[in-house]
């Protein structure tokens, strides 16, 4: 390679810089510079269009075609009126090529007068250029590197530090600006890029988890000219994905953001005051704008992450529901991952080939839609993911990346049926008078979170059994499987349930229990009983009846290998990922009522509580 890359680097946790390095060295100013003279073949000191042409295919030919569009780029710019490069002209644009950019910063004005911190790389050479955007909540000036890989490559960088986010002026509350609500600081950002001299009027964008969602909201107000984006970990609604997934706060992960990012402690009073879906939530979903997202993007989650279905559902919404230009041209990538992408171990899994699939690097994605290079990236499968399998066989099925057309794959969604005496079956219940199993909840003694889909908590497949043997956690597992059978698709929970309170919470685990007993979380889910029917209006439960709720796990793809076992695992609680019930219908307090909640689980024909799996056959799990 002639040219020095350092591949995408996501260093995630909510504070997210992604690296593409591409710098000149002397050697590669040397062979650009040996162009020249190579291809003036009458010695006059000045390359024609053909001379340029033939000079263009041969470092295609040699170097490949990265190359060969960075040739044609300075060529471009050393041109005069005539379409004509001198020498000196060449000279120039080889010398400035890889040169640190110009930097200037600016306060730039919104709508409403407040002012944000900007930063603006510009790369050498008379432009104009295309832009990348990044908005954050954690600093613009950790853009840096960045900005100078990309300024290399003739593409502007802007990166702003969010209102009220460290220099910059105005509220410091997460997001407030950064979607179609009274203040649009994004779309105000852009709109003065776009009236740059050293702008063509083309903007992507780039970021992952806060620079993600900004993404997201950025995009539901379909601003003129943004061209495409490149989203990593991000939710598309902060209610459910973030804050309130099934209705229960997530506390150690919220509070635990706030606090650590020091965001004005009124964020939290504002989030505790809306604890159904209302809306001051609906001016931060993304789901309700697909039908006005106009740009390609790339969607990278993973199976652990704290995003993991908002990832999915971002994808799914914009390339069926999209308008034009998004619609048909997103693409999915999903890996065995938590919030650090790419990273491994996951919990307390180690997942090989857990790497970041290098075809749908920003540097190739940015090459195609900013630059124009024809580099196929378009043609990639639009959803590449990744099948977890069995970590202690080494020749065991699955841990491997397999591609697809869209997503969900083809599945069938089988019902794993909760059978008296702690059994998963896929056999319908026979007895019609099975006796409920019954447990209670104490919010004095909740059931500890012991990994899972955390940010500020131990995360990702960690082994669940300190928990397993508990008084109020139900057990339902299978036989010792025959053969491998794969999941891959949304996981759900249907439970008949009652409880001897006006509230309370059915927390669902899906685990792989490995031959030795080990137990490890796969994917989970929640939800709060009030707002079992909607999340804009809660319902108390009337005692004693029998409801039938509907958990949402979240997705996962994994072979649970022969010889496993698959384990349902229900209880009331899940903390402190999740906050605690306290059964009065009301929101925690500290020093408000709890009760204890007698909760019964229904196992018979009339109330067939079960699992539902989206098994996928041996035909279709083909790679």
């Amino acid at each position: 390679m002639i040219m020095k890359k350092i591949l995408p680097l996501l260093l995630l946790g909510l504070l997210v810089s992604a690296v593409w390095h591409l710098c000149a060295d002397d050697q590669v100013t040397a062979k650009l510079l040996g162009l020249f003279p190579q291809f003036d073949a009458d010695k006059n000191g000045v390359l024609s269009p053909q001379e340029q042409a033939l000079a263009v295919d041969a470092v295609k030919k040699n170097y490949g075609e990265h190359w060969s569009m960075q040739v044609q780029r300075l060529l471009a710019h050393a041109a005069t009126s005539d379409k004509s490069v001198t020498a000196e002209s060449w000279r120039r644009q080889v010398t400035d090529f890889g040169l640190p950019p110009t930097v200037q910063t600016v306060m730039l004005a919104m709508r409403d007068g407040k002012k944000l911190a900007t930063d603006i790389y510009l790369p050498h050479g008379d432009g104009p250029f295309p832009v990348i955007f990044s908005r954050t909540p954690y600093n613009r000036l950790g853009f840096k590197g960045s900005a100078n890989g990309f300024t290399s490559e003739g593409i502007a960088y802007v990166a702003q530090d969010m209102r009220g986010r460290f220099a910059s002026e105005g509220e410091n509350f997460p997001f407030i600006g950064c979607g179609w609500g009274e203040h649009q600081d994004g779309v105000d950002t852009m709109a003065w890029i776009r009236k740059q001299p050293w702008c063509n009027g083309q903007v992507g964008t780039l970021g992952a988890s806060a620079g993600g969602i900004t993404q997201n909201l950025l995009a539901g107000a379909a601003p003129e000219g943004l061209k495409t984006q490149y989203i990593v970990v991000a939710a598309a609604s902060t209610y459910s994905d973030a804050t309130y997934t099934g209705g229960a706060f997530r506390k150690a992960d919220t509070e635990g953001w706030l606090t650590k990012n020091k965001f004005d402690p009124h964020a939290l009073e504002v989030i505790h005051a809306h604890p159904a879906y209302d809306d001051y939530w609906k001016q931060f979903d993304t789901r309700l704008k697909f039908p006005v997202i106009n740009a390609p993007a790339i969607h990278i989650g993973g199976w652990f992450d704290i995003f993991t279905q908002a990832t999915i559902d971002e994808f799914v919404g914009r390339q069926h529901s999209g308008a034009p230009g998004a619609r048909g041209a997103q693409k999915l990538i999903m890996g065995p991952w938590t919030h650090a992408i790419g990273k491994t171990p996951a919990g307390e899994m180690t997942f090989p080939h857990a790497n970041v699939p290098g075809q749908y690097s920003e540097a190739r994605w940015f090459e195609h839609y900013l630059l124009g290079e024809n580099n196929g990236i378009e043609q990639e499968p639009a959803v590449t993911y990744y099948v977890m399998g069995d970590t202690s066989a080494p020749h065991a099925p699955g841990n491997e990346w397999r591609h697809a057309n869209d997503w969900p794959i083809p599945a069938t969604e089988t019902p794993y049926y909760f059978a008296p005496g702690g059994k998963l079956t896929t056999d319908s219940p026979a007895a019609k008078d099975a006796t409920p199993v019954e447990f209670t909840f104490d919010p004095a003694n909740p059931c500890p979170t012991i990994g899972g889909n955390n940010l500020e908590l131990a995360h990702g497949p960690m082994n669940q059994n300190p928990i397993e043997d508990r008084g109020d956690v139900v057990l339902f597992t299978t036989a010792p499987l025959e053969k491998p059978t794969e999941v891959t698709g949304r996981i759900q929970a249907k439970v008949f349930v009652s409880s001897s309170a006006v509230d309370t919470d059915l927390s669902v685990r899906l685990c792989d229990v490995y031959p030795d007993g080990k137990s490890y979380l796969i994917a989970e889910g929640i939800r709060r009983l009030r707002y079992r029917n909607s999340y804009e209006k809660p319902e108390p439960l009337t005692p004693g009846k029998i409801e039938e709720v509907t958990v949402d796990c979240w997705s996962t793809s994994i072979i649970f290998n022969q010889g496993h076992r698959i384990r349902a695992t229900i209880t009331s609680s899940n903390y402190p990922h999740f906050d605690l019930n306290p059964g009065t219908g009301e929101p925690w307090s500290d020093t408000g009522p709890k009760v204890k909640q007698t909760n019964r689980i229904y196992c018979d024909t009339a109330h067939s509580s079960c699992l539902l799996l989206p098994v996928v056959t041996a035909k279709a799990a083909t790679p």
